[in-house]
């Protein structure tokens, strides 16, 4: 089973976590990617993510399905934020369930990896002396 979101709204690891517990994993394991309050020593008062919604959701997907293709993955969750973050609030969750723990570990890596490197979603980061764009996942 997959789970996957692109929401607006504050995201819930307990409802990630939720989805992918299962009597057959032994293991699940849990990414949290939340917003600093600085990059390289400048402090950071938001960012706003942005997305081409129905590829990001497609793209997700897609790895999801990688990873129950790769690892023995009984369910997998990708949540990701969309609007204005603040810092300290979560910007993506990834949560998989597997029989055992190094498998849950490496695919739960290779999840929020790719992601990065595949999903298209951009974020701008605001300073107190102006902003730029940049790759949320670069």
């Amino acid at each position: 089973m997959i789970d996957i979101r692109l929401l607006n709204t504050p995201l819930q690891p307990q409802q990630c976590i939720d989805f992918v517990a299962s009597e057959h994993a032994g293991g699940i394991d849990v990414f949290i990617g939340t917003v600093r309050n600085q990059t390289r020593g400048k402090p950071v008062l938001r960012l706003e993510f942005e997305a081409y919604e129905p590829m990001a959701i497609s793209e997700m997907h897609k790895i999801a399905e990688q990873v129950k293709a790769r690892w023995p993955a009984e369910k997998v969750a990708f949540h990701h934020r969309i609007g204005i973050l603040h810092p300290g609030e979560i910007a993506v969750i990834i949560a998989v369930s597997t029989p055992h723990r190094k498998a849950s570990f490496e695919a739960c890596q290779y999840g929020i990896d790719t992601l990065k490197e595949t999903v298209p979603i951009w974020k701008k980061e605001i300073f107190e002396d102006g902003e730029v764009w940049v790759a949320a996942h670069p």
